[in-house]
């Protein structure tokens, strides 16, 4: 996919972003945390599109423009137009997107580009991964942020009749959420693409307890993890994403190594502008 259209969200993008071709959208409006991958790389193909993209960003005080790091730094230098919204507009996000571009015919994407249609990247995933390492059971890890992501992984895999396991670790909010946030997206996969086969929201698996201090913070432990990684085995991580889904994955065989089974993919998600963003730098440092 290129470098900086790295990270899961293109897979998503491949179809919402034809979508909005199909449709003759003049703009293209998303939104997420103000490091967020996802409106990087929205950004990033909008413009190989040859359509402007507006991103509304979460930040603690929209007063208090951020300097542009990471992933803020490309969304800019590509043109993106930056709206800093507070955390308590974010929470009304869709009102304020679908009068983003008044005016002009805008294709809006939501965040983390989770819905049905995005989601379907992910069930396609799943088929390449069965081409990839034969469909003897195995068990996928991946990082849980907005449900896309695991709802195309979880209908993938029932859809194809495969003894897999979906276990996500969830790098914000809580099990309830993702329940609701995952199993809502499944179940309208399954509507709008006749999609059949049964599916409970009662199945779906995560790794609770590793949010430590909360989304796109880090502890020193999971940093840690993240540079032995790097130095064992020259794979690179971010600290939002993948870094807490390993944290989670290995604390999990830790304690107990036949926990997920003898065969386990670990998605990595991409990311790794992340790493250039906020105060991670900064922290990564201390460790070095």
């Amino acid at each position: 996919t290129g470098s900086v259209l790295s990270g899961n969200k293109v897979r998503k993008l491949e179809y919402l972003l034809a979508d909005a071709r199909e449709q003759r959208a003049e703009a293209v409006v998303t939104c997420g945390g103000v490091q967020s991958n996802h409106c990087r790389a929205t950004a990033i193909a909008a413009r190989q599109l040859g359509l402007p993209c507006v991103v509304f960003l979460r930040v603690d005080d929209p007063a208090q423009v951020p300097p542009p790091t990471g992933n803020l730094l490309l969304d800019r230098l590509v043109g993106a137009e930056v709206r800093y919204i507070s955390r308590a507009d974010y929470a009304r996000r869709r009102e304020l997107m679908a009068d983003a571009t008044p005016g002009r015919r805008a294709y809006v994407i939501p965040e983390g580009g989770s819905n049905a249609l995005g989601s379907l990247g992910y069930h396609d995933c799943v088929g390449e991964l069965a081409e990839q390492l034969g469909e003897e059971p195995l068990t996928i890890v991946y990082a849980a942020g907005s449900g896309g992501t695991g709802a195309g992984l979880v209908a993938g895999v029932l859809h194809r009749k495969l003894p897999w396991r979906v276990v996500g670790v969830n790098v914000c909010d809580d099990r309830a959420y993702f329940v609701e946030a995952i199993g809502a997206i499944v179940e309208d996969m399954q509507a709008r693409f006749d999609l059949r086969f049964p599916f409970s929201r009662d199945s779906l698996e995560l790794l609770v307890g590793y949010v430590g201090r909360g989304y796109a913070k880090s502890r020193p432990e999971e940093l840690t993890a993240l540079v032995s990684l790097a130095r064992t085995e020259g794979l690179v991580l971010d600290p939002v994403y993948t870094g807490k889904a390993w944290y989670g994955l290995t604390q999990t065989l830790a304690k107990d190594p036949h926990a997920l089974g003898t065969r386990i993919v670990f998605l990595h998600t991409g990311g790794v502008f992340g790493l250039f963003g906020g105060d991670t730098s900064a922290e990564l440092g201390g460790l070095l």
